[in-house]
């Protein structure tokens, strides 16, 4: 499989390296510094597109890709306000594209529990519900995709919240996230059930980045073939 690279920074180059191990070739790596000078033929030898760019460029980035017929991967967080647009195009121009949030396979496990630990605790009013979460200080959005990820999950399954809010809220319908930015760490998601008489935390911490560089390569394989919208419920079968 012939891969392209869309942000070739520290995270698409961990994307190479598993790309590179699991037999396929990088034929195309794409940034800031050659974007501008990047043409149709350039994709001709291209099977499918990794997009891991930045919150401001990922929607055009997706659409330049979706222009020159290429399936694409996409890790970038902090421009979801805009995917169904994408998903859209998917839906009538038969385009193909693949969207998650994290791509760790620890993760995806963790949004699942995280979704049964909210519905068993539904009918427990003590239970106040709140998510920190950390990552590297070069991390451009807060709070993190996973986090609204998460807070998304608990409001599918809790009545009582329908909303969140960065940093803290002084409503009781709203989940707070608060976001850290500090050295090299790769990420770190807390979801804390606090009441008056004890604490429930579930904890999810990445050791490195290649978790996330593996999910999104096996993301590739599995879409190159296919067509429409897919996340890693599809990937993982869950």
């Amino acid at each position: 499989m012939n891969i392209a690279i869309f942000g070739y920074g520290k995270m698409g180059r961990e994307i190479e390296k598993l790309a590179l191990d699991r037999k396929h070739e990088v034929v195309l790596r794409i940034d800031e510094n050659n974007i501008s000078s990047i043409s149709k033929n350039d994709f001709k030898k291209v099977d499918v597109v990794i997009e891991f760019s930045t919150p401001e460029s990922a929607f055009s980035n997706i659409n330049l890709c979706f222009d020159n017929n290429m399936p694409v991967v996409s890790g970038t967080t902090g421009w979801i306000g805009k995917i169904d647009e994408i998903i859209n195009r998917c839906k009538t121009e038969n385009k193909t594209f693949f969207y998650a949030s994290n791509f760790s396979l620890g993760v995806n496990l963790f949004f699942k529990l995280n979704k049964y630990l909210a519905k068993l605790t539904n009918n427990f009013s003590d239970y106040n519900v709140k998510i920190e979460e950390t990552h590297h200080s070069q991390k451009l959005d807060a709070p993190s995709g996973t986090a609204i990820t998460i807070a998304e999950g608990i409001i599918e399954n809790m009545d009582r919240k329908n909303n969140w809010e960065k940093e803290k809220s002084d409503s009781k319908n709203t989940i707070p996230i608060k976001s850290f930015r500090e050295g090299t760490m790769p990420g770190n998601h807390k979801v804390i059930y606090d009441s008056l008489f004890d604490k429930i935390s579930i904890e999810h911490d990445s050791k490195s980045r290649k978790a996330f560089a593996l999910g999104a390569v096996l993301a590739a394989e599995f879409i190159v073939d296919k067509k429409g919208y897919f996340t890693m419920d599809d990937l993982l079968k869950f």
